[in-house]
């Protein structure tokens, strides 16, 4: 028996004593967090917040199967926040800048309630053309009739897995008014506690034909912000969510029948949080590696070819060996061009060559600058 028909829901349950120690710890690694944080002056923060923004709308993305542009990802948050960038601006496409306005909705607004119109207003920003691939699918409203037994999957198309059926299209309405008054109404429950209830118990109603996934980890983020206060994000959960991935379909699995007692999905999700903290350390050091970078350089002229490329190379995005061909590809230029722009780079010291030659020869940044 499906656990939304089981007397009592939405009622859920959990064994507060056996949670009470890992959301201890958990508390006490987000305040360290957010005290690091706050130490590191303005620029860094900002550039922390913009690549863990951007590192979040992708991961969030890639879960249901989507890839996005991770330029353009980054370059439409920087644009929103007002935040510079030593990259040139990109033109997003339709689907980047749904999910952007999103999560930036979700998370520098987490203090706002949660309506009908809210969510419908994200739905509606994922899919822009009204089409879910080639499928027409209800946007801006919750699923309808022709939406049928709704069932939650994983894995590539052919070799689908079915983790659970959601409820009936009938009790939708009534059933997600229930979700957003909780949602919007004070409580005693932790609000950590609260983002991973509310995360499990938008996925089983599933209201929308397609984008749950993605709007429920948007409700958790916001949640995940009220519980620090703060539209400043440091960590990532969806990024940790999809290298959980298979976890995180099992355990929503196991906890869709038999009882209202959800204590191992909040223990996974409180875990989940715990190991996103605690990635956020190496996040940290790239960025002021890439701030120190750009301030000891700040007087020299780099174009935008080299500034793209010098990025990937801090960002560790850079993949496989750098070389001429790869950089007139990625920066859509001439071979001869790609060739200057990375001579003027070895000339000041920025690139240093492979001992290998001829076609061998790659280049890499230097350690010392």
């Amino acid at each position: 028996m499906y656990i939304y028909l089981l007397k009592g829901w939405p009622n859920f349950t959990w064994d507060k004593q056996k949670l009470t120690d890992l959301l201890a710890r958990l508390r006490y690694s987000q305040g360290c967090l957010l005290g690091k944080m706050s130490s590191l002056g303005f620029n860094l923060q900002e550039e922390s917040t913009l690549q863990t923004l951007t590192q979040d709308v992708i991961k969030t993305s890639e879960i249901e199967g989507e890839n996005l542009n991770k330029e353009q990802v980054r370059s439409s948050i920087a644009k929103r926040l007002g935040i510079a960038i030593n990259e040139p601006v990109i033109i997003s496409s339709r689907n980047v800048e749904g999910i952007v306005e999103i999560m930036l909705d979700a998370t520098k607004n987490y203090n706002n309630i949660l309506t009908n119109e809210r969510l419908f207003s994200w739905h509606a920003a994922l899919f822009p053309t009204g089409r879910s691939g080639l499928q027409k699918i209800t946007v801006g409203n919750w699923r309808g009739k022709s939406s049928g037994a709704m069932q939650i999957v994983s894995g590539p198309y052919g070799r689908e897995k079915i983790h659970y059926e959601a409820l009936t299209y009938d009790r939708i309405k009534i059933e997600m008014q229930h979700f957003i008054d909780w949602i919007n109404l004070e409580s005693e429950i932790d609000p950590v506690i609260k983002a991973a209830i509310a995360h499990f118990w938008f996925v089983t109603i599933h209201p929308f034909d397609d984008g749950n996934g993605r709007i429920a980890r948007a409700i958790a983020d916001m949640l995940l912000a009220r519980s620090e206060n703060t539209s400043k994000r440091f960590y990532s959960m969806s990024s940790q969510i999809q290298n959980e991935r298979n976890s995180y379909y099992n355990v929503l699995e196991k906890c869709q029948k038999w009882s209202l007692d959800i204590s191992i999905w909040i223990e996974w999700f409180l875990n989940c949080l715990n190991s996103a903290i605690a990635q956020s350390d190496e996040i940290l050091f790239a960025i002021i590696i890439k701030a120190k970078f750009w301030e000891n350089h700040l007087e020299e002229y780099f174009n935008h070819r080299q500034r793209l490329i010098i990025n990937l190379l801090l960002d560790g995005n850079f993949i496989g060996k750098l070389n001429s061909s790869k950089w007139a590809k990625i920066t859509k230029c001439s071979q001869d061009t790609a060739l200057r722009d990375i001579n003027s780079l070895l000339e000041q010291g920025i690139l240093i060559k492979s001992e290998a030659s001829g076609r061998s020869t790659s280049y890499q940044l230097n350690s010392n600058i």
